[in-house]
């Protein structure tokens, strides 16, 4: 089965600084020949650190900006072949939701206005017709049709959120890039807009590029997982499988750092040393030697090649055989940290002290109505 998305060695740098004579003296290498597919109605969650590259990733597959070098292939045709018109039918095709809803709304447009414009310019409704698709379109983001006449500003960080997937999901596309939507929203909003995203998937048949830095939400949503470090792609496969048992030791590192909510359960931190690299001279050989716990001689010079087994699961790393197992170590059932223990008492002795004096007043409260009566 053809993916809906295919990219193959994707190459985008930017010019840094210049000489007095313009010739470029740094480029900062943003994507360096990053390749994925993502299949029709699923999710690709792109992870990795601030500044790896997977933004800007995000606007290539869209052209958004042009790629120096490198294949992207929608539904089996190249991007950059197309025509203006073809270009435009395309836009249609792939929307982005970006992470500040504020900044990519219109502040000088009602919510109406901003969502009947894409379905003017595609010409995907009647100017007569307008009116009520914009309605069914913010009831399907969970927006009430009388918020239709309001300004951007009027609106709470989530509200404005589902007003730029309800922009999205106006021109009936098949793939969507999120770029980093849940980070600028309060925790509380969060699982919404993320719950939001999924129905949608399951009712539109979307195909999702989810880009993030936190890994606890990609857990939730995503079907496969791209990690990226310094403009590449160092570990890809399935969810589930790079979750419990991540093959890269950069993987190893950010999924280490992911909290557990459970007092009885540990993991063991993988804390990474020395200077993180500048993309504008990037290390010889594996990117992440610099900082890995289990570096050699053979990744300061070698790059390792992203190689695959059986069930897709991929890892750019020369010792990745010779790795101990990734496990989350879990204390005994019936064992207790002193710290919570210490904790649980103190809670307790203060809650039956609180109780005691509570009923001793009511005894003395009582007794004084008594008393009076």
């Amino acid at each position: 089965m053809s993916a809906l998305l295919e990219v193959d060695g994707l190459v985008r740098h930017f010019v840094a600084g210049r000489s007095i004579l313009g010739t470029p003296k740094a480029v900062v290498r943003a994507v360096d020949g990053v390749s994925f597919r993502v299949e029709a109605g699923r999710t690709l969650a792109l992870v990795g650190e601030s500044g790896c590259g997977k933004s800007t990733v995000g606007r290539l597959v869209l052209r958004l900006i042009e790629a120096e070098a490198g294949r992207v292939s929608f539904e089996g045709r190249d991007i950059a072949q197309y025509s203006a018109e073809e270009l435009r039918a395309f836009r249609r095709k792939a929307q982005i939701i970006f992470q500040d809803p504020y900044a990519s709304l219109n502040p000088r447009m009602t919510i109406a206005q901003a969502l009947a414009e894409p379905l003017a310019l595609h010409g995907l409704a009647e100017a007569g017709q307008r009116r009520q698709r914009v309605d069914d379109i913010l009831r399907l983001v969970g927006l009430e049709p009388r918020f239709a006449q309001r300004y951007p500003h009027e609106f709470s960080g989530g509200q404005r959120q589902r007003i730029a997937i309800a922009r999205a999901i106006a021109v009936e596309p098949k793939l969507i890039v999120c770029d980093e939507p849940v980070s600028a929203l309060d925790v509380s909003i969060r699982s919404q807009i993320l719950n939001l995203l999924r129905d949608l998937q399951r009712q539109l048949g979307l195909a999702y590029i989810f880009i993030s830095h936190d890994l606890a939400v990609v857990k939730h949503v995503a079907d496969d997982v791209a990690v990226m470090n310094l403009g590449q792609i160092v570990e890809t496969g399935p969810a589930a499988a790079l979750f419990e048992q991540p093959r890269h030791p950069y993987s190893r590192a950010l999924l280490s750092a992911i909290p557990i909510p459970s007092p009885s359960r540990e993991r063991t931190r993988v804390v990474l040393s020395g200077e993180l690299p500048s993309a504008i001279d990037p290390p010889s050989g594996c990117r992440f030697h610099t900082r890995c716990p289990y570096v050699i001689d053979r990744c300061r010079t070698e790059q390792p090649v992203l190689g695959a087994d059986a069930t897709g699961h991929a890892a750019a790393c020369h010792r990745i055989s010779e790795l101990p197992a990734f496990a989350v170590a879990a204390r005994d059932a019936g064992t207790r940290s002193a710290t919570l223990d210490r904790l649980t008492a103190a809670f307790t002795a203060k809650s039956f002290t609180a109780k005691s004096f509570s009923t001793k007043s009511e005894v003395q409260r009582r007794q004084g109505v008594h008393g009076q009566g």
